[in-house]
């Protein structure tokens, strides 16, 4: 069933795709969908201030054991909550975001499910090796 959302929103993604069918197209546009995201982030913390950022430097402790690693301890770097105005714009944006990635598979000839899969495979198989 949930191949089946996605192969729908894949179809009709490419349905309503009409002006921007070239790879350059949707690549400018994925990038100035990306910006437009990280944009929608900071006005949520800057202008809006709903959510606060607090980064931290992480330690990692060296010869660390990594599947003991508790990650469920750590504190997430935003506190507070979206409130609606910016929860709406950051959804609209990630929408965007989401249309622009399944054009480019698309154009590619690839199968967003199938890239889903993938990467839920490989971080189910690798746990917390994938560090990304």
């Amino acid at each position: 069933m949930k191949d089946c959302i996605f192969d729908n929103f894949q179809n009709s993604v490419d349905e309503s795709l009409l002006r921007h069918r070239s790879v350059l197209d949707v690549i400018t546009k994925l990038q100035e969908s990306d910006a437009r995201v990280n944009r929608a982030v900071a006005k949520s913390v800057t202008n809006c201030g709903c959510i606060k950022l607090e980064e931290k430097n992480m330690y990692t402790p060296p010869n660390i054991d990594y599947l003991n690693l508790d990650t469920s301890t750590s504190q997430s770097p935003v506190q507070g909550a979206l409130c609606e105005n910016c929860r709406e714009i950051l959804e609209k944006e990630l929408g965007n975001n989401l249309f622009y990635i399944t054009s480019l598979c698309n154009i590619l000839g690839l199968n967003l499910y199938d890239i889903l899969l993938k990467e839920y495979n490989k971080i189910s198989t690798l746990g917390k090796y994938t560090m990304r």
